[in-house]
């Protein structure tokens, strides 16, 4: 898609609302309760794991799900580039979910999205199931790179990692945290992990997994849940 990137439009305060400010290699960036980074002064907003047309693959196996996830994945992206003034989107990877995603409804739901939003700037960062999947079609006008893919002080990767000099937004993992109440209580919930060289961002698909990540030396979790995010206290939580 070409066409010139659109003015920098004010930010909604539904779009933040819930969020939290931190500071990432020096930057401000805001975890956003959409399951979303949003780094203001590049414009850029980082999500993970979208896994589009995963209930179609599921279904094309034989295994009988709920349609739909495709239109409200893209729907909730929609609202966050509408509330924002993104000039560039970047995706850390499984934009696809598998070759078996590419039926007629999905490209067609993601083509009417890309028209939609034709100015933006669109970025893939490959992921394991991309690899399967193969790119998205090439008239959708999304650049696709290998990590890690640099971006000032940031590398956007798939799978957590090291890169020399930057701070690795990642996701692949699908993080969340485990909040233990009195008794037997408790609660399981997405998260942002972040560690002095890394984060991991939670995945943005509805229709994914999660993998509960127990506390550790240097790490971070700020669990997302109630429409907001908050950090969880070191030590809290657990598997």
């Amino acid at each position: 898609m070409k066409g010139h990137a659109p003015l920098p439009s004010p930010v909604s305060p539904d779009a933040l609302a819930g969020s939290l400010g931190i500071l990432l290699a020096g930057e401000p960036v805001h975890l956003l309760a959409q399951h979303a980074l949003w780094w203001p002064a590049q414009g850029t907003l980082f999500i993970a794991d979208l896994h589009l047309g995963k209930a179609a693959t599921f279904r094309a196996r034989g295994i009988p799900v709920p349609a739909g996830t495709t239109q409200g994945n893209l729907d909730r992206l929609s609202a966050l580039l509408q509330g924002l003034p993104v000039r560039r989107l970047v995706v850390l990877g499984d934009f696809l979910h598998a070759a078996q995603a590419r039926t007629p409804s999905v490209l067609a739901a993601l083509a009417d999205w890309r028209r939609r939003h034709a100015a933006l700037e669109v970025v893939l960062v490959r992921g394991n199931h991309d690899s399967h999947a193969g790119d998205p079609p090439s008239a959708l006008g999304i650049s696709v790179v290998d990590e890690p893919w640099r971006l000032g002080p940031f590398a956007g990767c798939h799978y957590p990692q090291e890169a020399p000099a930057c701070h690795v937004l990642a996701g692949h993992v699908h993080p969340a945290v485990v909040l233990r109440g009195p008794g037997r209580d408790a609660l399981r919930l997405p998260c942002f992990a972040v560690h002095a060289g890394f984060t991991l961002l939670p995945a943005f698909g509805l229709f994914t997994g999660m993998a509960s990540l127990p506390p550790g030396p240097g790490l971070q979790r700020f669990a997302v849940g109630g429409g907001r995010v908050w950090a969880v206290p070191c030590g809290g939580g657990g598997m």
